[in-house]
């Protein structure tokens, strides 16, 4: 019989947490039906969490880093912002198409976590970490363009959030992936008109704390 240590069996159990709440929703996601879907023992779940609570906070932080990755997409060195802004939104888009299912267990699992005792911090610590990976790609685009950007980057991070947030949203409902990317692109277009270029005087603004 194959032995697993406590991290593997947690990545097993958390995995497996997600294909029942993508399958079921947030509600049915038992500890039963998690071990039943993972294929390990009861024991084995109160061998790795104390509290489904704990595992909850497990499924939101792999969700968490899996839904809003920003990845910047190397182009040309002679690349407008327009298109750094651009091919980067489309790969975030491809990713959100590629797992529709965990994107819309996002929105589940906020509320889920706004409205459990215990939960609520998860949430908080699921935007702020969204806002960072923003702020974290407007950055990197000022950088690699030679601008600067004409509003303060965390409000221009939080504006950029609430759309994408909006956006994707939208397209779990609809799935109208034309009108969803003439979205991204009016907002990549929405944003180079905000950046000018950068001189010596003017340097990036440092990482927000949050």
């Amino acid at each position: 019989m194959t032995r697993h240590s406590a991290d593997e069996r947690r990545e097993q159990l958390v995995e497996a947490a997600i294909r029942v709440m993508v399958r079921e929703g947030v509600g049915k996601a038992t500890t039963r039906a998690v071990v039943a879907e993972a294929g390990v023992p009861l024991g084995a779940f109160h061998y790795c969490f104390r509290s489904k609570q704990e595992l909850l906070h497990g499924v939101i932080e792999r969700i968490m880093l899996r839904a809003l990755a920003l990845t910047l997409v190397p182009a040309a060195a002679e690349a407008s912002p327009y298109d750094l802004i651009r091919a980067t939104l489309h790969g975030y888009w491809d990713r959100v198409r590629e797992r529709p299912d965990e994107h819309q267990l996002t929105y589940e699992l906020t509320q889920y976590a706004l409205r459990e005792p215990g939960l609520a911090d998860v949430a908080r610590r699921q935007y702020q970490h969204y806002l960072q990976v923003n702020i974290d790609h407007l950055q990197s685009v000022a950088r690699l363009a030679g601008i600067r950007w004409t509003t303060e980057v965390p409000v221009l991070a939080r504006h950029g959030l609430d759309l994408l947030d909006g956006i994707t949203l939208h397209w779990l409902i609809d799935r109208d992936d034309d009108q969803a990317l003439a979205a991204l692109d009016m907002y990549a277009a929405h944003l180079a008109t905000l950046a000018v270029p950068r001189t010596d005087e003017f340097s990036d603004s440092p990482p927000v704390p949050l």
